[in-house]
């Protein structure tokens, strides 16, 4: 016997002595496993929302909406926080709603369809963030153009020449600050939940693997 068969009979002797886990064990490994995420999701997502809110009451005092007004930005700024609270406080819902379901779930089928829901839920969370910073920063610079020529219209009307090319560079300038600064959040959010996602989606293919 070489060496090499030596080592695979070691080998065979001590897999025979390890524990044979049953599909009972291993679907509550998995189920305990994905219903943890699930619950860190849902942490998460809440911590996020009371430190965003914390520090919008910190910073919106009364000389940052006196400079919002002068921006002609106040309106649009109280829409855009009126509209924002009740869509974030929805993904909250349902993460947690997310989480009672993976945590009540009886079976590995059922499981994984819940899996990929909530697998689903963070990537539309992300992708609403991401979309509404976008257009609060596109509204906010056009209202902030607008004024700024009607502004200069109104004071210097004889002195005052468009210049086109000038606008051109602004607007490519703030497009790329824009794509940089989603590029940034994307990748805090794919830090910040990416990790979560990527364990869940391990547990699914494993609980497809178990249930085949």
């Amino acid at each position: 016997m070489d060496g090499l068969d030596l080592l695979k009979k070691n080998w065979k002797k001590q897999e025979d002595n390890l524990p044979h886990l049953s599909y009972d064990d291993i679907y509550k490994m998995l189920w305990k496993k994905s219903s943890s995420i699930v619950k860190w999701i849902f942490i998460i997502s809440i911590i996020e929302f009371l430190l965003g809110t914390l520090l919008s009451i910190v910073l919106a005092d009364k000389e940052y909406w006196q400079q919002m007004e002068t921006l002609h930005l106040k309106k649009f700024m109280i829409f855009a926080e009126a509209v924002s609270y009740p869509i974030t406080l929805y993904f909250i819902y349902r993460f947690y709603r997310n989480y009672r379901k993976i945590s009540s779930t009886d079976s590995a089928s059922k499981l994984m369809k819940d899996i990929l829901k909530t697998r689903k839920t963070v990537k539309f969370y992300i992708a609403y963030v991401l979309i509404s910073i976008a257009i609060i920063t596109m509204v906010s610079i056009y209202i902030l153009m607008h004024y700024h020529v009607l502004e200069v219209n109104a004071n210097e009307a004889s002195k005052y020449v468009f210049d086109t090319v000038d606008w051109i560079k602004m607007i490519a300038i703030l497009s790329i600050a824009l794509i940089l600064l989603l590029g940034v959040i994307w990748l805090f959010y794919k830090l910040l939940y990416g990790i979560l996602l990527k364990r869940l989606n391990r547990n699914y293919k494993e609980l497809k693997n178990l249930d085949v």
